[in-house]
């Protein structure tokens, strides 16, 4: 049988690869996000409903929202498990590098789709489906390319948004100590989605365009509903997550395992 001594390093080894594979996932969805969130989508248009017109602040709205949503909630429970076993400084670590990437990535774009398309590319893709003209370095831009407002609004609203889940996750978790884990992931999930929300949209659409305040509000209620939901509803993901990462971590019973747990 192993000895402690022979075991804690190993277990010092698959606590840095967890950190590894989390930081990987989390990098990987919050570049994603930012990359596709360009585009709106129909909420009930996908189950083939007509727009649900939900009443908010005197104002109707269909149910639309970007489409980084759609992967947002790997970040959720990312953000979570690191919150857990990494503390505030594994949170911090990673989202000063994703956004820094994030930024990084906005460069790199920009230099891309200034470069001036080649004639013949620009012709064999001149055609839309249905034969129309179509522009292809105009189409390229205009998918990859997102405004400046846009930009500093998401960077802004992401780095925001996750020191602020890593307090409240830890200020919760010093009221609840090892239990309760679904009230600080999330609690902590709709304190700082909420704040996440009403920041891109005022920073992005208020203080760089043209919509009223009014309006930034009524679609965040939206797009915070969405985010509430979805917190809820992967609770139980989250304790699946929590239960085989336990396993890994604690494989041998000899070493304890909190003496690799992060303290706060």
């Amino acid at each position: 049988m192993q000895s402690p001594s022979t075991i804690a390093p190993q277990l010092g080894a698959r606590k840095r690869q967890l950190y590894m594979v989390l930081c990987g996932i989390f990098l990987t969805n919050a570049l994603l996000a930012e990359l596709i969130g360009v585009k709106i989508f129909s909420g009930e248009g996908v189950f083939g409903l007509p727009g649900a017109q939900i009443p908010v602040l005197g104002t109707k709205f269909d149910f639309n929202l970007t489409t980084g949503v759609i992967i947002w909630p790997v970040v959720f429970i990312t953000t979570d498990i690191i919150n857990e076993y990494f503390g505030k400084d594994g949170v911090r670590r990673i989202s000063f590098l994703t956004a820094g990437l994030i930024a990084y990535a906005f460069v790199v774009i920009l230099a891309a789709t200034a470069l001036p398309p080649a004639q013949f590319w620009q012709e064999v893709n001149s055609q839309g489906p249905n034969g129309t003209a179509f522009d292809m370095d105009f189409a390229y831009n205009k998918v990859f390319r997102q405004g400046l407002g846009i930009i500093i609004g998401s960077l802004v609203a992401f780095l925001v948004g996750q020191l602020l889940d890593a307090h409240v996750f830890h200020w919760l978790k010093r009221l609840t100590g090892s239990k309760k884990i679904w009230l600080r992931a999330t609690g902590s999930t709709l304190v700082s989605q909420l704040v996440d929300t009403v920041v891109v949209l005022f920073i992005a659409f208020y203080l760089f365009g043209d919509w009223t305040l009014t309006m930034v509000l009524s679609v965040s209620v939206i797009n915070y509903l969405y985010k509430f939901t979805v917190a809820v509803v992967l609770t139980p993901v989250l304790y699946l997550a929590h239960h085989l990462i336990d396993r890994y971590l604690a494989a041998d019973r000899e070493v304890p395992f909190d003496t690799f747990i992060a303290k706060e």
